[in-house]
């Protein structure tokens, strides 16, 4: 009972890190009006969270390590709590910004640390691949649900209430945490921080992260972008160096040696750049081309967000049925091909239920590889090592997920054609084909990868 418990607890964890990635997609429109934002900045209101969750997952995983995962986990859902209460109450653009960057810090500690609770409480096999999986249909559902629950509130109670919806849910998890989770014991004072490995490594990836979100609108020419990027690759450089002379270093060099964990940080960047990219362009697709409002466009979402969710109950199945070699395979190609399927189906004038037979097949796909490369990374991983082995795999989905969108929208601008209406629609439709492209180079990717991590999986 208590097992089960725990496992809710973290699955709604992992719900609301997937709410608060989006949530706000749909609030954006009267966050830029009421608050004064410009056209141009109004991207930070989602980029401030994904720049600073990239940049401090690697930290967070560690801390998680080396003070507690259930240290970490409460303390990551009370950062929640206050930056959301904050986020609500905010009457200026630059408050708003700084509040996702603070949830973003608050992401950055929860989910390492949920992974490493998971990959602690449950035993490797099918009890922790079971656990995975309903995690994975949190977070899942939770990308899309975000959408629905977004479009409900704001059109209810305004785009405050998007941020005072996490209030009593993160303050809730917090308690449940100390209710439910195992004691951390005793810190280990043998084993300390990084510290000048972790600034490295935090300020490099967060710049390099902030360079992806930032260079196509600013230009990949500009000052700020050749100063991000200059920076990031000598902060890199140094956390490189410092990584190789430290006794105890933030990201122990034997963790590169594991090929499983270097596979998943491969399938997760691959991952993320595709399916965790789709969203983006739906969203244009359903409001800017279909002409849907707030709350059409999250009911949209609803049928993905469940698909998604089954997706990742069926990989779990096929796990052991299968293994997780092919089940991958088999998720990457079902989502190769759903994309395929919708890019045909995306028209100025066809009814939704054209997009179904698509939205389904990467439905199925997306939930099923989400599942199989979190078991991946976290199998033969020493419990001591599992919170900044989460910081990695998710550090790496993060950094996909960034260059994936940026490269995607420059290509949707690129073959845009005709009238703006006309151009952008082709543009989606150009976005959405070249995900289906790289899915079908990960399926024989994904055979090399698990054929060199089998020995270590």
């Amino acid at each position: 009972m208590r097992a089960r418990l725990s496992l809710l607890v973290l699955a709604l964890a992992q719900l609301v890190i997937a709410l608060d990635y989006n949530i706000v997609y749909v609030a954006l429109p009267d966050i830029g009006a009421e608050l004064g934002f410009s056209s141009h900045d109004l991207q930070w209101v989602v980029s401030a969270y994904v720049v600073t969750t990239g940049g401090f997952l690697l930290l967070g995983g560690r801390t998680a390590d080396l003070l507690g995962r259930r240290r970490a986990f409460v303390a990551a859902a009370l950062l929640y709590a206050g930056s959301s209460l904050v986020g609500g109450l905010s009457q200026s653009a630059g408050v708003l910004v700084v509040v996702r960057a603070v949830q973003g810090l608050g992401g950055s500690l929860l989910f390492p640390a949920t992974l490493a609770l998971i990959n602690t409480i449950y035993e490797e096999g099918p009890a922790r691949n079971r656990a995975l999986a309903v995690w994975g249909a949190a977070g899942a559902g939770g990308l899309c649900f975000g959408s629905l629950l977004g479009g409900v509130l704001v059109e209810a109670f305004g785009w405050p209430s998007v941020f005072f919806v996490n209030v009593p849910i993160a303050a809730a998890l917090a308690w449940a945490g100390l209710r439910f989770f195992p004691a951390d014991g005793q810190r280990n004072v043998t084993r300390r921080f990084d510290v000048t490995g972790a600034l490295a490594a935090t300020g490099g990836i967060t710049l390099f992260v902030f360079l992806l979100v930032h260079a196509p609108e600013a230009g990949w020419g500009s000052p700020s972008a050749l100063l991000s990027a200059v920076i990031s690759f000598t902060l890199l450089s140094v956390f490189a160096l410092v990584e190789t002379r430290s006794r105890d270093p933030l990201v122990p060099a034997r963790l590169f040696a594991h090929r499983g964990l270097v596979a998943a940080m491969a399938i997760t960047a691959l991952y993320s750049a595709t399916f965790s990219s789709l969203p983006y362009f739906m969203t244009l697709y359903f409001q800017n081309v279909r002409g849907y409002g707030a709350f059409a466009t999250g009911l949209a979402f609803l049928v993905p967000a469940v698909v998604t969710a089954l997706g990742t109950q069926a990989g779990e199945r096929a796990v052991a049925r299968v293994g997780v070699r092919r089940m991958l395979v088999g998720g990457m190609a079902l989502g190769a091909a759903g994309a395929a399927a919708l890019g045909l189906a995306l028209t100025g004038d066809g009814s939704y239920a054209l997009l179904l037979p698509g939205i389904v097949l990467l439905g199925l796909g997306q939930g099923a590889a989400w599942t199989g490369m979190w078991i991946v990374a976290a199998s033969g991983v020493a419990a001591e090592d599992q919170g900044v082995a989460s910081g990695m795999a998710s550090t790496t989905l993060q950094v996909g997920g960034a260059v994936g969108l940026a490269l995607l929208v420059a290509l949707s601008g690129s073959v845009g054609t005709g009238p703006p209406a006309e151009a952008l629609l082709s543009g989606i439709r150009g976005a959405v084909f070249a995900v289906a492209a790289v899915l079908c180079c990960g399926v024989p990717l994904t055979l090399v990868l698990r054929r060199t991590a089998t020995a270590a999986v």
